[in-house]
């Protein structure tokens, strides 16, 4: 049970950043175990994230200290949220469902992916710029980075996968066991109290409507998910967390 342990939270890691966790050899039945730690995980880059906020705040502008934390998060997990919400605009903006996976799998990014990467990433920095004048600004965006890494464990419970090929989602929609994808979205809720109180909350709805939105979006136009989706869930739940931080900051 200890090695299990150990080998499911590294397989977090490994799937959610480039951190490298030495030479041990990982299947996707670890990462369907490490799938509860994922908020853990997104707990730490948050971390990174908002200590970089608050401490370049003093040397920069706010608004360069948010882009430099927004860059080395990137650089941290190899932007694959970014670039799977890049895919999945390109993909929803196709005609059909078959069309709309086809394009997805395209590297290439259209209009609709670039105009999205731009919006998010201009929210996301002016949330975080916006959140360093609160007196918890860490704690806020540990919350917000836990919130969103939870979004794909809600939507591998709540729906199908899409594609009918292999895909790297698949590890959460079908060999992630139900109680450790619940047991992820739990413990992200407790990272978001723990971190804020009763402002935690309010974070955990933005994360929560962001991933309504993109659940309810994939089910009509794809029927389920695919990994591309759940990355884009996890951005811009995290991105919808800050937000709310910034709404109900002190």
């Amino acid at each position: 049970m200890p090695a299990r342990s150990l080998r499911a939270a590294a397989a977090a890691v490994a799937f959610l950043t480039r951190i490298p966790v030495g030479r041990v050899v990982l299947d996707a039945d670890d990462v369907g175990r490490g799938a509860a730690l994922f908020p853990a995980v997104g707990a730490g880059i948050g971390a990174l994230v908002g200590v970089i906020v608050v401490e370049l705040d003093g040397e920069l502008t706010v608004l360069l200290a948010a882009a430099a934390a927004v860059t080395v998060e990137a650089l941290l997990t190899g932007a694959i949220h970014l670039d799977a919400l890049a895919d999945t605009a390109d993909g929803l903006g196709a005609g059909t469902p078959e069309r709309a996976l086809e394009i997805m799998c395209d590297p290439a990014i259209g209009s609709f992916g670039a105009t999205a990467l731009a919006l998010d990433l201009l929210v996301k920095v002016s949330a975080l710029a916006a959140v360093a004048a609160d007196s918890r600004a860490i704690l806020a965006v540990v919350a917000a980075f836990a919130l969103g890494r939870a979004a794909p464990l809600a939507l591998s419970l709540a729906l199908p996968y899409a594609r009918p090929a292999s895909g790297t989602g698949r590890v959460l929609t079908e060999r992630a066991a139900r109680v450790s994808l619940a047991v992820g979205i739990v413990l992200a809720l407790g990272i978001a109290v723990a971190a804020l109180g009763l402002r935690g909350l309010a974070l955990a709805a933005g994360a929560g409507a962001a991933c309504l939105v993109v659940g309810f979006v994939a089910r009509r136009r794809l029927g389920g998910v695919t990994g591309d989706v759940l990355g884009a869930s996890a951005e811009l739940a995290t991105t919808f967390a800050l937000v709310a931080a910034v709404a109900v900051q002190t």
